[in-house]
Order: C-alpha cells, then structure tokens, then sequence
C-alpha cells in the first residue's frame, strides 16, 4: 500500500514553465470551454499530470480515480488520490468499476471509459485528460511494428480523440513530455506515486517493450513519438480521401448490394473494402481485408466473415454470403 505525505498547493513544486508549457499544449487540443476531467490512478505520470493541472488552470477541472478491484491495494491508492485532491481544494470521485470477463488489460481499459464517460456527463465536463506521454507512445508505436500494424496502429494513441464507445473528446496532452520529466515534478512534491506491479510483469507485451527501450539508449524516444504524430497527420489525409472516394465510387443499390469502382490508391481501397465488410457484419482485421482487396486486385471473387465479393464489369461488387446448402 502506497502512502502519501500530502503537501498544500502553495509548496508544490510545478514551476511557472511548466506551467505555461503544460497550459499550451492543452489548449492546442481544447478548443472547447467548461470544465475538465482528469483521469488520475495515482500513479506518477497521472500524479504529474494532477500538479501541472492545478497549477495551470486550478478550479478548472475535476478529478476522477477508478477502482477496478484487481489488487488488495487498490482502495487504499484511490483514497490517496482523493487526499491530494482534498488538500489542494478539488472535486475527486473514486469510481468503483465491475470487470468484464476476457484480457485483463484491455477488459480494465474498456471498464474505466464507460465509468469515466458516465462521470463526465454527470458532472457536465467537456472532455477528459489522461497523462499519457512520449514513451508510452513510442512503447505502442514499437509494439505495432512488431505486430505489422498498418498506418492507422503506427500512429499510436492520437492526441485528441474520443472516448472509447462514445463522443465526449479525450486529450492526451502529455504526449510531447518525458516519463522522466513527469517523475522529476512529483518527486519534490512530498507525493508517493502509487506502484502498480501489472507495470514490471514481463507477460505483457508492453511491459517487454517497455525494459528493450529502456536499454537502447540509441533510440531518441522523443524522436519515435513525434514520427508517429506524423504519421496520424497522414492517417487523417487518408481518411479525408477515403470519405471522398466514398462519396465518388460506392454505390448502394435497393437489394442492398454495394458496388465500388477501384482505381484508387490501395491505402484508400483497403478502408473503403474495411467499412463495406463492416457493413455487412464482417470482421475489419487488417489481414482479413488485405486478403480480400489481394484477391479482387487478381479478378478472383471471394467470401469473407459473412461478405460475398465478386468482379462485374470492372467494378468490385459486395453482397451478403448465400446460407450455406446442407444435408
């Protein structure tokens, strides 16, 4: 159990710079008035992200801790959190979550969303923060390469986007700040940052990752996670054709077929394919659906999770799969 030697405000240790570099990039990514919520677990980075808040834009936000009831420790971290707040005169709620059955990780990242969502419109805040930052996205740019991600996974987590199953805007403006310099703001403080031990394990990928970058002192961290905000600018310029090409080449008829006529670069053709499978119920993995668009490419029709393909008059024709004959 983590246990915090909570300071006022006045002595916390965030300096006008910092500050002011913090309040800049958050207003690159907020063009919206109201209040913020922030996501804090108590750890350093989201600790970070708390100080630099309140020292930027204090009355402005609010603060929300989410309990997932995986570890004996965890009540105990969210009362921590709830105490920094206390001491520094901001609204905190600890969020208490029910887990969903599957991957541990990606079940707990699925559950925090919705109870940070459903806080946010009960509280009538305008988007959410959360203290992801430069490593961690150059650790999810390594780990998409290693999984041949196409250009939309290499763009890593995007610094503004949405929440997850819903419309409320979630910023990420820690993405231009190191781990170590988010650390060296709590360190000062008198905080004890909480230590959850998921983050050393060595059975998750990006834990592996995570101790490879930290010996690999060639790579230039900062350099990765910059790529990768490059690469998401390109992404959106795809996207902005693919939603033109849409309107130009895909036609719907009153049955219910989709035709689209190719002849676009194979980027586009890929996520146009994606949304007509979607469409019909069938799976989008990037595999799946380069397979696909492979096999149209050569004149060959093919089915796919449900989706019948086939070639007519040049065009690429997309159906529901006949029921399968049996007995």
């Amino acid at each position: 159990m983590s246990r915090t030697a909570s300071k006022p405000a006045a002595s916390d240790p965030v300096t006008p710079g910092q500050a002011e570099r913090f309040a800049a990039d958050l207003a690159r990514l907020r063009p919206e008035a109201g209040r913020l919520g922030l996501a804090v677990s108590g750890g350093p980075d989201s600790l970070a992200l708390l100080l630099l808040a309140h020292a930027a834009m204090p009355g402005g936000f609010a603060v929300a801790t989410v309990n997932h009831g995986l570890r004996p420790e965890a009540a105990a971290e969210c009362a921590m959190v709830e105490r920094v707040c206390a001491d520094r005169s901001i609204a905190c709620t600890t969020l208490e979550v029910t887990m969903g059955s599957g991957n541990v990780q990606a079940a707990a990242r699925e559950a925090r969303y919705v109870a940070l969502a459903e806080w946010a419109e009960r509280e009538g805040l305008r988007a959410i923060a959360t203290a992801h930052h430069a490593d961690d996205q150059a650790e999810t740019v390594i780990m998409r390469l290693n999984r041949a991600s196409g250009l939309g996974g290499l763009a890593g987590v995007r610094a503004r986007g949405v929440v997850p199953g819903g419309r409320l805007p979630l910023l990420r403006p820690l993405l231009g700040w190191r781990r170590a310099e988010l650390a060296a703001i709590v360190a000062p403080s008198g905080l004890e940052p909480v230590c959850d031990p998921s983050n050393a394990d060595a059975a998750y990928d990006r834990v592996r990752i995570r101790q490879a970058l930290a010996a690999a002192e060639w790579l230039d961290v900062a350099a990765v996670a910059a790529s990768a905000g490059h690469l998401a600018d390109a992404d959106e310029c795809i996207q902005w054709l693919v939603e033109r090409e849409w309107h130009e080449r895909v036609s719907i008829a009153s049955d219910g077929a989709i035709r689209f006529e190719p002849g676009v670069p194979r980027a586009v053709a890929l996520r146009i394919v994606a949304r007509i499978v979607e469409g019909f119920g069938g799976p989008t993995r990037g595999g799946a659906i380069a397979r696909l668009v492979d096999d149209l490419e050569q004149g060959v029709g093919t089915n796919l999770g449900g989706t019948a393909a086939r070639i007519e008059d040049g065009g690429w024709l997309f159906g529901p799969e006949a029921p399968r004959r049996t007995g």
